[in-house]
Order: structure tokens, then C-alpha cells, then sequence
């Protein structure tokens, strides 16, 4: 059996959920597949900047974000080695916005791609994405249920690729991961209860192999989040044999980090730690044919500067801006190509430089020498932090507001 749509999103994640919900309040007819049931949790450090909240309104969930998401994060921070260091967050350019909050993605994917289906997306789910195909002008996507052995196709000349990073498959924006390397990075997340960390605050951890943060999220809990190269994980788990490596990550980042080490004193873990990796930063940005990725199917930053979800949602945001006035001329080869054009020119300048910015930090952080000449100069002007932020891509708007 097929089924036509004008917009086939594949993924269901903040991507591909603000692509569908977007697409779908617009009037159009939106197919998409998400092969896993929510709520699901995910190895994320569940921050959303200030310079979403434009967005969220748009799609009809600010304030149930407001409502379900942790205190506002008026404070950015350093924990390394024996100095705790905090400096001003700066607050978003768009008046009244103020500062970003943490939700759990269990949560946010959940009430996203729920408002998406609300507006008339056509949700499949748990369906994967088999096969694409390009037939004409147009893509037929074969779609298995992951419940039974039932198969669909769905055609569409607009496909929009939300599936992540991780996914290796025959789709075209998905490629075979690199082979692994012991420098490679190992993500970790757990969430803790009855911690002593500051309300406001969303301190960066710096520790000898690796990096994260923490932040207070949903429901009174402190997310703790981070990534640690994978030879750095061995020689923890010959220090401590018998121990379970998130375990020994976490006694790791415990010793070498003091704030850590105070917040979690009578601190308690709720559920269960998540991994995930070796995680891929970079830009793998693809576009052209009526083809678009988004999100980290486009690129991804290094976690350090905890922009992922941002850089995601608005990527799909910027997207939808250029697609949603060009309805009437799908099927054009000439507009598909101005789109594309366009969608390049718009992710390059809204996220590449995020990403880079994100490289950097990231290298300072895990070279030991760059560590021990960076941390005194930070030290002595811990306004740097607050100028990390702005770097990072926390107050400057992506998407013009009219």
C-alpha cells in the first residue's frame, strides 16, 4: 500500500518533531516515522537555551515547557580540579525571553511530536524507515512496523532527515560510523536527587580525559551529563576492576572536580545511568533533491557548549521558514534548488560556526596542557565564561521575528 504526503520527516526527536509540528500548523500533509515508542530518555544534557522560547511559542508549547521544565539558569560555571568558578548567564536578546530552563527528554520528545500529532502530522510509530527511493521527482520511503511485519510505502517529494547521528542504515544522510578509537568519546548521563548544586546554575566540568555539565531539570532533579575519551575510561577501569564503567566515570569526574564532588555529598541517583557513544561531532550537512537534514543529521556540536537541542529544534525551524512559502511549487526542480540553496546558506551561517566554537572549547578541555594555561586566565576574568555562552550561541536569535 502508498500513501502520498507532501513532507516525509524521518525521526521523531526535537529535529524532526518541530519540523512536523511547524509543517503541520502550516496545513500540510506530514508523514512521520519514528522507529522507537516514547517516552524514551537519552544521553543529553537536556538544556534549552533562551533563544528557543520564540520558537516554542510558535509551535504552542511555551508554557507547557515553562510549566514542566526546571528553574530558569541565570548562572554559567566552572568545576576543575579545586576551583569553583561562576559567572553571569547572558540573557536572551529578545526582551521578556530571559533564560533558558532543562527538561528531560523523556518529556520534551513526547510533548513535541503529541502537539505534532495534535496538528495533523500523521505519526508512525514505532515505524522504521527501510529504503528511500527516488522515483521522478519524487521519494517512495518503504517503513516497517517494528510490532509486526507489516510494510508501507510512503511517497513524498520532500523528505527531511531528523534521524540523529547515530543511525547507520541505507538512507542517504546516514553513513557507516567511523571504527572506533581509544580517543574517541563515551557519553554518560544520569539524574541525581537531594543535590546540593545551585538552582541557577549550569556549571561546566572539567576533568583529565573528558568533560560535562550539570543542571537542575524537571521534577526537583539535577542532570548530570558527560563525555570522556575511551583510553581515559580504560585506565579508571584498571584502577577500579569490578566496577561498572559509570561508576568509575563518576568516582573519576568526583575526585578530580571538588564542585562535583560537594553538589553530589548527599545527593542520591534517581534511575539508572545511560551511555551512548563514541559520539561524532562535525558537520555532515547534506541538502539538494528535496533531500534536508536537521539536527545532528546536519551537524553536531560537541556537547561542552550544551546547545544540541537548540541547534536542532531552530534547524528545523529554518527549514520550515524557507519550505513553507514555496508549497504551491514542490514539484519545481528550479524551486527545490533555491530552497536548498538557500536552507545551505542559512545553516552555515546559524550553526557552523556553533560547531566550531564548540571544537575548540572541547580541545581546551581535554588537552592537559591547554587545561593548566587556560584555567588561571579563567581564574582571574571569569566573565570569559559569560563570553563562552555568547559564543556558544545563547543569546543571538537564529530566525528573524517579524
Amino acid at each position: 500500500m502508498e500513501t502520498r504526503f507532501e513532507v516525509l520527516v524521518i525521526g521523531g526527536g526535537p529535529a524532526g518533531a518541530t519540523a512536523a509540528l511547524l509543517l503541520a500548523q502550516a496545513g500540510w500533509s506530514v508523514a512521520l516515522i519514528e522507529k522507537t515508542p516514547f517516552p524514551r530518555k537519552k544521553v543529553c544534557g537536556e538544556f534549552l537555551s533562551a533563544t528557543n522560547f520564540p520558537l516554542l511559542r510558535r509551535l504552542g508549547v511555551a508554557e507547557a515547557f515553562r510549566d514542566l521544565a526546571g528553574p530558569e539558569i541565570r548562572h554559567v560555571g566552572l568545576f576543575a580540579r579545586d576551583s569553583i568558578l561562576i559567572a553571569a548567564m547572558p540573557p536572551a536578546a529578545q526582551a521578556g525571553d530571559g533564560w533558558g530552563r532543562a527538561l528531560g527528554r523523556e518529556h520534551l520528545d513526547t510533548l513535541l511530536l503529541e502537539r505534532a500529532g495534535e496538528a495533523g502530522a500523521h505519526i508512525w510509530q514505532p515505524w522504521a524507515a527501510i529504503e528511500l527511493v527516488k522515483e521522478g521527482e519524487e521519494y517512495v520511503c518503504e517503513i516497517g512496523s517494528k510490532e509486526s511485519d507489516e510494510v508501507r510505502f510512503l511517497r513524498s517529494p520532500i523528505v527531511v532527515a531528523a534521524h540523529g547521528s547515530w543511525e547507520r542504515g541505507t538512507l542517504p544522510t546516514q553513513k557507516q560510523r567511523r571504527t572506533s578509537s581509544r580517543s574517541g568519546l563515551l557519553g554518560f548521563k544520569a539524574h541525581f536527587r537531594e543535590c546540593d548544586l545551585a538552582p541557577g546554575l549550569m556549571p561546566l566540568l572539567a576533568f583529565p580525559g573528558g568533560y560535562g555539565g550539570m543542571v537542575h531539570t524537571d521534577q526537583d532533579r539535577v542532570s548530570l551529563s558527560c563525555c570522556i575519551k575511551q583510553d581515559q575510561l580504560e585506565r579508571i577501569r584498571e584502577r577500579l576492576p569490578g566496577a561498572r564503567a559509570a561508576e568509575g566515570v563518576l568516582a573519576h569526574i568526583r575526585t578530580e572536580c571538588r564542585g562535583v564532588n560537594q553538589a553530589l555529598t548527599n545527593s542520591r541517583l534517581d534511575g539508572v545511568w545511560l551511555s551512548a557513544g563514541p559520539i561524532q561531532p562535525g558537520i555532515r550537512f547534506r541538502a539538494g533533491g528535496g533531500l534536508f537534514a536537521i539536527g545532528n543529521a546536519a551537524g553536531e556540536a560537541h556537547p561542552v557548549i550544551a546547545e544540541g537541542i537548540s541547534m536542532a529544534m531552530q534547524s528545523a525551524w529554518v527549514l520550515c521558514d524557507l519550505l513553507i512559502p514555496r508549497r504551491r511549487q514542490l514539484l519545481s526542480r528550479t524551486a527545490i534548488a533555491e530552497i536548498s540553496h538557500d536552507y545551505v546558506a542559512a545553516w552555515q551561517k546559524g550553526f557552523a560556526g556553533r560547531i566550531r566554537v564548540a571544537s575548540m572549547l572541547a580541545q581546551l578541555v581535554l588537552r592537559p596542557a591547554a587545561g593548566r594555561i587556560s584555567l588561571p586566565i579563567v581564574k582571574l576574568f571569569p566573565g570569559i565564561l559569560t563570553l563562552g555562552a555568547r559564543m556558544s550561541g545563547k543569546v543571538a536569535q537564529i530566525v528573524p521575528q517579524n
